[in-house]
């Protein structure tokens, strides 16, 4: 049988692929903890294909692994979606995010070479975090890493870098530099597992996913993401507080688009390249979203605070042409559609609450 190991598989994305892998593997297991912050009911997830076995364990857990492993479980495809997201949540709860993202991953591969398991190929959810700020071009075409961005600049409100314009990421040259503890540990991640997938000749795919967002993100998870956080500010008739001056760039890209190209990258035949940028190509201000979302709703206008939040990022943005021409993939939806199909299913979910 070909199976399938989804770890944090009942998860936001784990959930939206869950029937496409379904559809391609004779065997779908979700490996999760169902951890509170995402799973306030701690109930299988209603939106996990039905054919998907749910699995509840720990990644960070070797017991929990070595019950899983003890089935004699042969596995074709590993897709590594387990992970603490939050990058503002990181700068207190260090020691948190490793555990999951780089010890977790650690006892996944330790339980896979107890077992002799060698998987054909191991596709990991990366992020784009791990660039930190990245590249930037000074006036004169010069290519620079200018690094993180300090709490006396920030504090100065220096938001940019003088004489610096900010570059999209590409995984074929930028150089990774993570500005958070969660970039960090999502770098570490992906120089653990290339350690152990190129010893035992495993396939290796990275997808370093730009800001996710759609129908099925956790509404209780206060570090799920700005988006869902927007929509409920304008539902109430509040204006969106935006922080800085507004003018952070980002790349949202749909659900249904990312689970597309993790699905791709799970089940296509690809070249040897190693990483791949996840997101629509398109820079969209922290602004231009709110004011998006005020539309909607016909909610006030957003107002700047001129706040900040150490390790934020000014520009997070990415060339997809790669991933556009080896995995066979495009991103369909645009962030209007997407805005509000995420605002219907939020309404819809309040108001049976």
């Amino acid at each position: 049988m070909k199976t399938c190991l989804v770890t944090g598989g009942a998860g936001f994305i784990g959930c939206a692929m869950s029937k496409a892998l379904a559809d391609g593997y004779d065997r779908v297991i979700a490996f999760d903890n169902m951890h509170p912050q995402i799973h306030a009911e701690r109930t299988r997830p209603a939106a996990l294909d039905t054919r998907v076995e749910l699995v509840v364990g720990d990644v960070c857990d070797a017991e929990s692994w070595s019950a899983l492993m003890a089935t004699g479980l042969q596995i074709d495809t590993i897709v590594h979606l387990a992970a603490e997201t939050g990058t503002g949540q990181s700068l207190t709860e260090a020691s948190r995010h490793a555990d999951v993202n780089v010890v977790g991953t650690t006892r996944m591969l330790d339980a896979l070479a107890q077992a002799g398991v060698t998987p054909r190929r191991i596709v990991l959810s990366s992020s784009r975090a791990i660039y930190g700020e990245g590249a930037w071009m000074s006036e004169s075409g010069e290519v620079r890493y200018p690094g993180q961005r300090s709490n006396a600049q920030l504090s100065a409100a220096q938001w940019d870098f003088p004489g610096l314009s900010a570059l999209p990421s590409d995984a074929s040259r930028t150089n990774p530099s993570p500005t958070s503890v969660y970039g960090a540990t999502k770098l570490a991640q992906e120089h653990v597992i290339s350690a152990w997938a190129y010893s035992f000749g495993v396939e290796l795919v990275f997808l370093r996913l730009q800001n996710v967002y759609g129908p099925g993100q956790s509404l209780t998870n206060a570090y799920t993401g700005i988006v869902p956080l927007f929509i409920r500010w304008a539902k109430e008739g509040k204006s969106i507080p935006i922080y800085e001056d507004g003018e952070i760039g980002r790349d949202f890209v749909y659900i249904g688009d990312v689970a597309d190209a993790l699905v791709r990258a799970a089940t296509g035949s690809l070249p040897p390249r190693l990483a791949y940028d996840v997101g629509t190509g398109k820079v969209t201000t922290i602004h231009d979203l709110a004011s998006a979302i005020a539309r909607i709703y016909d909610a006030p206008a957003p107002h700047v605070t001129g706040q900040f939040r150490n390790g934020d990022v000014r520009s997070a943005t990415c060339l997809i042409e790669g991933t556009v021409a080896d995995l066979g993939w495009t991103p369909e939806w645009s962030l209007d559609a997407g805005l509000r199909s995420l605002c219907a299913w939020i309404d819809s979910k309040l108001s049976t609450t």
